[in-house]
This record gives C-alpha cells, sequence and structure tokens, in this order.
C-alpha cells in the first residue's frame, strides 16, 4: 500500500509540474507513452503451448507479453490505455472459452460468473486468448474512474477502443456483430461509469467552428488546465465500423468517441499511422491532427533490443506512443523497455510544442 501510495503521489507531482510549466499548452501538445491491449493478461504455458500444436500454421509468438493492471498502469505514469471490447447482448457467449477444454488452466476463469451476464466483455481473442484483467467493459471504466477520482489533476488519459467481430476463432466461437444500436450502447455506458465531466468529446472540441475538422486545424483542443482530470476515446477502426459509428452524427455531434478519420473529412481529428517511420506524421501534427503510433509490436523490437521505431516515433510527434514494454519481458531474455529520458511517459511534444 505504502509503495502504491508513493508512486502515486510521484506521478501526480509530475503531472502537476508538467501543467504548471506549460498550463497553455493545448493536449495536442504532449506526447505520452502507453500500452497497448491494455487488459490483457498472458496464456497459460500449457494452453499456450496445445493450441500452437493445434495450429501450427498459426505462430503465437506475438502473444508472448503481459500487463500488469491498468490502476498500475496509470500509477507508473502512463497515459494511453487501449481496450478491446466484444458484444455479448445475452450474456454468456464468452463464459466457457473452448481453450479451456483442450488444456488444463492454472487458474480459475470468471469464478463469479461476470461474463454470463449481458454487456460489452474485454479480452482479446476468442477461445484463445481471454485472459483479461477486467472482464467487462464496465468493471475497466469503473477502475478508470476510480483511480480518476483519486487523482484529480492528471494529464489527460487517450483511450483507444477496438470494437471487435468477424470471422470465428478457429475454437469455432464467432463473435457478435457490432450494430447502430450497439454502438449507441457502448457511447452510453462510457458516459454512464465516468460522467460527462470527466469525457473530452468531439462536441467540446467542435465548439463553434462547422466541423470537427476545421476546429482541429484552428487548434481548437482543450489545454492541459482544462483537460485535467478526463479521458479522450478514440475508435480503433476504420471502414465500415467506423462509417457506422458515424451515420447520423455528422462531426461526431452527440458522439463520446472520437474516431480514425481521414484527413478533408468533416470527422478529421485523431489518426492511427502504426508505423512511426511515416513520413506524413510530423505534417499532419502541425496541422493540429492527433496521431497516435506504436513503438513496437509482436514481440519483434524486444527480442531484438530494437529501439529504432521507438525513436521514429518520438521524432514523428505522433501524441500518442504505444508499446507492450514499459517493463521488460518476463518471456524471453530482453532489457528492451520503453520511456521517455527523464524516465517519464509524458513530455512536451518535440514537434509542435511551444
Amino acid at each position: 500500500m505504502k509503495k502504491i501510495f508513493i508512486t502515486t503521489f510521484l506521478v501526480s507531482a509530475i503531472s502537476s509540474c508538467l501543467q504548471a510549466q506549460n498550463k497553455d499548452l493545448k493536449i495536442n501538445q504532449i506526447q505520452v507513452i502507453g500500452s497497448h491491449n491494455s487488459y490483457r493478461q498472458a496464456i497459460e504455458t500449457d494452453l499456450y503451448n496445445t493450441i500452437q500444436a493445434k495450429a501450427p500454421n498459426r505462430s503465437l509468438q506475438g502473444l508472448e507479453y503481459n500487463h500488469i493492471n491498468i490502476t498500475e498502469q496509470l500509477n507508473m505514469g502512463l497515459r494511453n490505455l487501449e481496450i478491446d471490447i466484444y458484444v455479448d447482448t445475452k450474456g454468456g457467449k464468452y463464459a466457457h472459452p473452448k481453450g479451456l477444454d483442450i488444456a488444463k488452466s492454472t487458474q480459475a476463469y470468471d469464478p463469479t460468473g461476470i461474463m454470463k451476464r449481458p454487456g460489452f466483455k474485454v479480452f482479446h481473442m476468442p477461445d484463445i486468448d481471454f485472459r483479461s484483467s477486467c472482464l467487462t467493459f464496465s468493471i475497466c471504466l469503473q477502475e478508470l474512474k476510480k483511480w480518476s477520482d483519486a487523482n484529480p489533476d492528471h494529464v489527460p488519459v487517450f483511450i483507444t477502443l477496438e470494437p471487435k467481430d468477424g470471422e470465428a476463432s478457429f475454437l469455432g466461437t464467432k463473435p457478435e456483430d457490432f450494430t447502430a444500436t450497439q454502438f449507441d450502447a457502448m457511447d452510453a455506458i462510457i458516459r454512464q461509469e465516468l460522467g460527462d465531466d470527466k469525457l473530452i468529446t468531439p462536441d467540446r472540441v467542435r465548439g463553434k467552428y462547422a466541423t470537427l475538422e476545421e476546429a482541429v486545424l484552428h487548434n481548437n483542443w482543450p489545454s492541459l488546465k482544462e483537460a485535467q482530470g478526463k479521458f479522450l476515446f478514440i475508435l480503433d477502426n476504420n471502414g465500415a465500423k467506423r462509417d457506422l459509428y458515424i451515420l447520423n452524427h455528422p462531426s461526431l455531434k452527440g458522439r463520446a468517441i472520437f474516431v480514425n478519420a481521414e484527413p478533408g473529412t468533416a470527422e478529421a481529428a485523431t489518426l492511427f499511422k502504426n508505423n512511426p517511420e511515416d513520413a506524413s506524421i510530423p505534417d499532419l501534427i502541425k496541422k493540429g491532427y492527433l496521431v497516435r503510433t506504436r513503438a513496437d509490436a509482436d514481440t519483434k523490437e524486444a527480442r531484438n533490443n530494437d529501439y529504432s521505431h521507438f525513436e521514429d516515433a518520438k521524432k514523428s510527434g505522433a501524441q500518442i506512443i504505444t508499446t507492450d514494454y514499459y517493463l521488460p519481458s518476463k518471456f524471453f531474455e530482453s532489457t528492451y523497455h520503453i520511456k521517455f529520458d527523464d524516465s517519464t511517459y509524458v513530455r512536451e511534444n518535440p514537434v509542435n510544442g511551444k
């Protein structure tokens, strides 16, 4: 308990210092480090080996990473989290992952029966990669709210959401499709669990401007002072799901979440550029967009102690840099882990900071 208190105090002090020194900085003028699949808990060794044997053409090597819980990540100073969500309108669809039928598990799965209830569920892959530190979206949001209330002056936290559906797993479970109704429910639960006072919304950024993009190009993002203690959500989808979320909400009017929209469209504000070498990123930053990129992926950089993509990400000015390794790996020998030069996870943006 003492260790957690000290860590929380230091993170709060760092956040307050950044805001005090740069009170006029907008939220798109900082750079933060966060985690990828932030809720994810590792597959047990026996299950991992059994699944790999049953599907030898599907390498699971990229899944050899693990996360501490969300509160601990926030206490460390991470200011971006990623959450995958699945629809479960009736409840019970994911209550017994089929992977548990093919290998012994070292721990009980959902002993309190949370997964049997209707609502959005949080995990990586049906049947295969299902361990999560917060099994439902509501639980994740409640954890965010509790932490934020305890740290009310925190630098805004960026949350990337990936609504998942599509093909069945190779063990047979097909996710339920997202619909317009489900997207409305997703917005509603965010507002319900966090409260509007905790959200930076497209409406807030658009303000008096005709479109969201026009507001962004005029740098109408809130300042750090205005945004302290808040969260900004971004939908990690393009194509059909993104368009469905936008439908009947031009410029994302009334929506709780920003989207990955192309420049030149009314909804353009936040973009995903997962390759940090993408030469377009600095220009996008200078124009006013908010960009997410990745320092590493599929364990490759960590296995090779390769920081080149992280260096590219920093130089690009992308405001959000995600990693699986804010701590060194426990699965293979490597010292690779990501932080800024001063050992923090938030700094002034090198491209558009003051």
